[in-house]
């Protein structure tokens, strides 16, 4: 009886995915332990391929992944050999299945806002957002939207990824200030504490450039406006792009200002002797890094990368207006033209606020 049930509702959903009522009958065979749950994972993955923005069956397997998560299940329920391997790394191969799936349905259907739902999702609760994860993902959607120039919704996920990596990066450093006051402090806890947790918190963030990372994708805009002029979902993109550029340097000031007060006080204390204008100037030097000096002082790479100066804010919407004017005194496209001058209104708007 019951296996009559799996075979019926099975069939149900390969010919109509969005019947709630077979779902919700399948939920009620997991709970009970009755049906695999990687089974309806799999009967999802078939019923994509023939409908692909079915916001039910994507509801559901977001559904199931939550079950698997809940109960840690993965370890027991996994049988299938290519995922047959530790429980991380099985995990991570789950990532990857359904990020594949994500790409398959987004392909098969233009501007798939239920699949690119489903991929945030998924890094938000499979993949946690790490920096790692979000640098892959921007890697391995770079082509994806080169291909489809008039997708939103993968632009749309492309700046989720930035917003992210902006957000989880400056809050680590926000982080690395706070414990470098207190060791500022507490000098007693600083050997204690760089031991144990030093490496750990830096060894993942000290590569990601975020002002070079919005940079590329400025660059990335330009090549495709450029490419194929007149579509208006690049210049949306840029105009996001720019807004986060824009408040990624309104933001890191801040953030070495509170690193800057924290070493200017350490050097009055240290350096007395030293003239004001010569602390300035030492001080100056290892914003940038270059004071080799700074090292005998116990700077950390970290310490420099956070007092590094941010790219220039006059600089980006000078560069965005000899944007413009390259565009609109060459297209002869008039979509493309009509683009360009809506984005120089907003950037006037925008900045002028």
């Amino acid at each position: 009886m019951i296996q009559e049930l799996i075979d019926i509702t099975c069939t149900l959903l390969l010919l109509n995915p969005d019947f709630t009522t077979a779902w919700n009958v399948r939920k009620e065979l997991i709970l009970s332990g009755t049906l695999n749950p990687l089974k309806d994972l799999h009967l999802g993955k078939l019923a994509l391929t023939k409908f692909p923005k079915s916001p039910e069956t994507w509801i559901h397997r977001r559904w199931v992944l939550q079950q698997l998560i809940q109960e840690n299940s993965l370890p027991s329920l996994v049988t299938k050999g290519n995922l047959g391997a530790a429980p991380v790394e099985r995990i991570h191969r789950l990532v990857q299945e359904e990020m594949n799936i994500c790409s398959e349905a987004a392909g098969r259907y233009p501007s798939n806002y239920n699949a690119w739902s489903h991929r945030i999702w998924v890094l938000q609760h499979l993949g946690k957002l790490t920096v790692k994860v979000l640098l892959d993902e921007l890697s391995s959607t770079k082509y994806w939207v080169s291909m489809h120039v008039s997708d939103h919704s993968g632009f749309h996920y492309r700046q989720f990824l930035l917003k992210s990596l902006i957000g989880r990066t400056v809050t680590d450093n926000n982080v690395l200030v706070q414990n470098q006051m207190v060791n500022e402090q507490n000098p007693s806890l600083q050997k204690e504490e760089e031991s144990a947790g030093a490496e750990a918190a830096c060894a993942e963030e000290q590569s990601v450039d975020l002002p070079r990372r919005l940079e590329e994708e400025l660059e990335l805009c330009t090549e495709l406006i450029d490419t194929y002029p007149g579509h208006e979902t690049l210049w949306c993109h840029r105009r996001r792009v720019f807004y986060l550029q824009h408040h990624l340097s309104n933001k890191l000031p801040l953030l070495s200002a509170v690193v800057s007060s924290v070493d200017s006080s350490d050097e009055t204390l240290n350096n007395s002797h030293h003239s004001p204008a010569t602390s300035h100037m030492a001080q100056a030097m290892d914003v940038d890094g270059l004071n080799e000096s700074s090292s005998k002082q116990g700077y950390t790479q970290e310490t420099k990368r956070l007092k590094r100066a941010p790219m220039q804010d006059s600089l980006g919407p000078e560069m965005e207006y000899r944007f413009i004017d390259k565009v609109l005194s060459t297209c002869r496209d008039v979509d493309q033209a009509r683009f360009a001058t809506a984005y120089r209104k907003w950037l006037l708007t925008f900045l002028g606020q």
